[in-house]
């Protein structure tokens, strides 16, 4: 109960199976991270960001939270896209959603979660913001997912707002950020067409000069 043997097992056979391809992965591996891509997504363990992409380790630099949320006060988020930027100098922050999320039908039931709720005010925001397009469609279903994809393009926004961001574009550095969707019933990524890549393309209200 302790030790979770299991998984240490299939550890193990991960590790081998990878060295039977490439002896000298791991060495190699640990001697740099050079990913290109930030990838910022959904907590949920269904959603894992290098297999959808079928990316090795090393190639893709995640931070992952409740809903994929970019929110101005949270350091912890704020500090990986600092990192990702300025250090690993990555060309495309990802910001990658999913239909069918729990932190979005959650934040539209209007029940009392506990904690979360705080974290939920978020996309809560977000709903109020679009409320007369999400309530013209009837099937609840496809009201949740419309506000999955709304709150990838509003986190993509809230991601080229960052002070970190937009002194990148100043500067010089070739950074895209990129809205995604995923669909955990077939497994297919969806471009919402959101992709912004220098300051001219953010409005003039959130632009720092």
């Amino acid at each position: 109960m302790r030790v979770l043997k299991e998984l240490f097992e299939k550890n193990k056979k991960w590790a081998d199976k990878v060295k039977a391809k490439n002896p000298d992965f791991f060495t190699n591996l640990s001697k740099q991270q050079n990913p290109e891509y930030l990838w910022i997504g959904c907590s949920d363990s269904r959603v894992p960001a290098n297999e959808i992409v079928d990316m090795l380790p090393g190639e893709i630099f995640v931070h992952r939270n409740i809903a994929n949320l970019v929110v101005h006060t949270d350091l912890n988020c704020l500090s990986v896209i600092q990192y990702a930027v300025e250090v690993l100098k990555v060309k495309h922050i990802i910001v990658c959603g999913h239909y069918g999320c729990g932190g979005i039908k959650a934040a539209m039931d209007n029940k009392d979660h506990g904690l979360i709720d705080n974290w939920l005010r978020n996309i809560s925001d977000i709903h109020r913001y679009y409320r007369e397009h999400i309530d013209s469609l009837k099937d609840d279903n496809e009201k949740i997912n419309l506000l999955c994809e709304l709150n990838v393009i509003e986190q993509v926004a809230n991601v080229c707002h960052t002070t970190i961001v937009q002194n990148a574009w100043r500067s010089g550095q070739k950074l895209a950020v990129h809205g995604w969707i995923y669909s955990i019933e077939d497994g297919i990524l969806k471009d919402l067409n959101v992709c912004t890549t220098n300051l001219d393309e953010i409005s003039q209200t959130h632009r720092i000069k």
